[in-house]
């Protein structure tokens, strides 16, 4: 397993993490949630003050917006709507509780962002660039200070969650925006994709490094959970020598 240069203690972890905000991301199935979660458990067990975040959602106005997203049929809705929808729930987010938890010295971690719009909105054939002008509006200059793409095979993400990848999917129409971003989504909305669309995203996440505005590294995620957890940690420490 790849080695950092110079191994962070323990107490470098606490210290050198305190305001960063670190984002998990990848494909559905890539382990995202899982990893977020351990990393900040260890870290807390080493004495740091983690704050969690999920996105969208995390504050009472975005699990409206999410509620919104999830619980009606969004048929007729226009992308921008729902691009400015995802984004006036980072807004929230961002202003409620990343910003005043980094101002406390805090270390976020948050399960998606912007990144995953990027991802999903340019696999559906929208514009990279006008995805990050709408993110910059949204945020401001509270971008992550990393972003971590877990990457699996697209097939090894369905397999994990239980899902059924199709070569064609019905109501395509219906499911090219970023509804996939929603982890409780139907299963079956998620299967109506075709499994071009989700190998499209999973080759713009990894792309991300070279596009995105903030500093983005990819990870293989289709190891075992230790293992992936073991990189991770190192990742993080290179990523802020």
């Amino acid at each position: 397993m790849p080695q950092s240069d110079a191994i962070w203690t323990d107490k470098d972890y606490v210290e050198n993490l305190r305001s960063k905000f670190i984002v998990f991301d990848g494909p559905d199935g890539s382990g995202k949630s899982t990893q977020r979660e351990r990393f900040g458990e260890r870290l807390e067990a080493l004495g740091g003050e983690v704050v969690h975040c999920k996105d969208p959602g995390g504050t009472d106005f975005g699990n409206m917006i999410r509620s919104i997203l999830l619980d009606h049929d969004l048929t007729n809705m226009d992308v921008r709507c729902e691009t400015f929808l995802f984004m006036a729930s980072r807004a929230q987010l961002v202003g409620e509780k990343v910003k005043p938890a980094l101002e406390a010295g805090k270390t976020v971690l948050c399960d998606r962002f912007i990144s995953s719009t990027c991802a999903y909105q340019v696999a559906a054939g929208y514009d990279m660039k006008r995805v990050l002008e709408l993110g910059q509006y949204a945020v401001e200059d509270v971008w992550p200070d990393l972003t971590l793409i877990l990457d699996v095979p697209i097939e090894l993400g369905f397999e994990r969650t239980g899902r059924q990848p199709k070569h064609a999917g019905k109501n395509r129409s219906r499911h090219a925006g970023q509804g996939m971003l929603l982890d409780d989504v139907q299963t079956d909305a998620m299967e109506a994709r075709p499994l071009d669309f989700h190998r499209k995203v999973r080759e713009t996440m990894r792309t991300l490094p070279e596009t995105y505005p903030r500093k983005v590294m990819i990870v293989d995620g289709s190891g075992d959970a230790d293992a992936v957890h073991e990189e991770v940690w190192q990742v993080v420490a290179r990523a802020f020598q």
